[in-house]
């Protein structure tokens, strides 16, 4: 279905906008997002975007000519010929239907007065939310009073009364979303002896403003202009949305975080919603990350370097680094925790862990990986990377403990202990810690 590009109005004092110059030529064909032409009003210059893909038409006004907001301007169609062909059925039907006057507008029950209509900031808007009312019918009101605060999807902005005189109508309530060129108050010359409070599932059946309604309005948001570039799509970074599209994923329970991840250029909009709800692993956003416990620590590495060396000579034979952590790190933890049962800890470097169990028990000469249990779970991780060039690293934990040992270039090691509160208290985690990073200080000790 053809779809029709109007002038947007950016205030509500405004009545035309001013075509500057056409960007794209009768018969182009355009993709969503493209600027279409560029248009000057008294408060700012824009783009204006066409809304889905497709070939313009004939644009209906030249570049330099003024054009009442909700007018329509060129139609945007599947193809060339369809254009032309719904371009002359919006000649016709523009022809035969002038705009309505305020009270007529509003079924013929409003007071006369100047209508302020809900504006758009864009080509693909097709509503406007109202988020308070600064003015309450009856009051008087100059032209440069904030009238109400409205809510789209690109902004959040204050609107002027537009004309002196006193609110005699107010055609929505805060909350209520009101189409894009209906009416949304009245300001009248003299005031009215009954002003009107009215909300928009109020309206008579005949409240209609079909000139001013944007591009696909009957078709909903799904002809959202798509979303520009975004700056950074690091994750960690401010994520760039309007208010609008803010406000529904709040509500929808969706997590904007999730387009981040999906790789949906920023800034988001409303449309975007669709894709992220669409999503079944971003369907309610990504449950909350649960606090965990985070506790560091320091050892010389010279120690524990001398031990194996010496526990190598003593056994005649090399002694597996792991086993000693993984030793030292199920000591320190039963010592911890202050239990007697079995005690498994994961033990590994950068590419893989294997399973120990009570491997401070064993004694040196029989460390040895666990191969028949090695695919079973333990509290306890311990990554070794004091071999590589990591100085540092902060793991994505699910459960459990997990200390990260990293060498830094003084010949110290870096111990980093990350703990589910549920699976360590508190103060048993850091009993943990320096229980570790006390036996790397002083093997000899802690181990025989």
């Amino acid at each position: 279905m053809p779809r029709e590009v109007i002038m947007p109005a950016l205030g509500m004092a405004q009545d035309s906008g001013r075509i500057v110059a056409w960007l794209k030529s009768a018969g182009d064909a355009v993709k969503a997002g493209d600027a279409l032409f560029e248009v000057e009003t008294d408060k700012a210059t824009m783009e204006v975007e066409a809304a889905e893909d497709g070939f313009l038409s004939q644009p209906r006004f030249e570049a330099g000519q003024d054009v009442p907001v909700g007018e329509v301007i060129a139609v945007i169609a599947a193809s060339a010929d369809e254009a032309r062909t719904a371009e002359a059925a919006a000649d016709g039907a523009v022809e035969g239907d002038p705009a309505p006057s305020g009270a007529a507008s509003d079924g013929g029950d409003l007071p006369p007065g100047r209508e302020v209509i809900m504006p758009a900031l864009g080509m693909a808007q097709d509503s406007g939310r109202i988020v308070a009312w600064h003015k309450t019918p009856g009051d008087a009101v100059a032209a440069a009073d904030i009238l109400f605060e409205v809510e789209t999807d690109k902004a959040t902005m204050e609107v002027e009364a537009g004309h002196d005189g006193y609110l005699a109508a107010t055609l929505g309530h805060a909350g209520e979303d009101v189409p894009v060129g209906h009416p949304v108050a009245v300001i009248a010359s003299e005031q009215p002896d009954t002003p009107i409070a009215r909300g928009v599932a109020e309206r008579p059946a005949a409240a209609t403003r079909p000139a001013a309604q944007p591009p696909g309005a009957a078709a909903g948001e799904g002809g959202s202009t798509p979303p520009e570039p975004a700056p950074s799509a690091n994750p960690g970074a401010r994520i760039l949305a309007s208010p609008k599209a803010r406000r529904l994923a709040r509500e929808r329970g969706l997590d904007l975080a999730g387009l981040v991840r999906m790789g949906v250029p920023q800034p988001f909009h409303v449309a975007d919603l669709d894709t992220l709800a669409a999503a079944p692993a971003e369907r309610a956003g990504p449950a909350t990350a649960a606090p965990r416990t985070e506790v560091t620590a320091t050892a010389p590495a010279a120690a524990l370097a001398e031990f194996l060396g010496f526990a190598a000579t003593e056994t005649a034979a090399p002694v597996p680094r792991a086993g000693v952590l993984a030793a030292f790190a199920a000591a320190a933890l039963r010592t911890a925790q202050g239990g007697d049962g079995p005690v498994a800890v994961r033990c590994g470097d950068l590419h893989g862990t294997a399973l120990y169990i009570d491997p401070d028990l064993a004694g040196v000469g029989a460390l040895a990986a666990d191969d028949a249990d090695e695919t079973a779970a333990a509290l306890l991780t311990l990554r070794d990377l004091g071999a590589t060039r990591v100085t540092g690293a902060r793991l994505a934990h699910k459960s459990g403990v997990e200390i990260v040992v990293t060498a830094s270039a003084d010949d110290t090691l870096s111990l980093q202990l990350s703990a589910d509160p549920a699976a360590l208290p508190d103060d048993a985690a850091l009993a943990l810690l320096d229980g570790v990073a006390q036996r790397l200080a002083d093997p000899m000790r802690h181990l025989l």
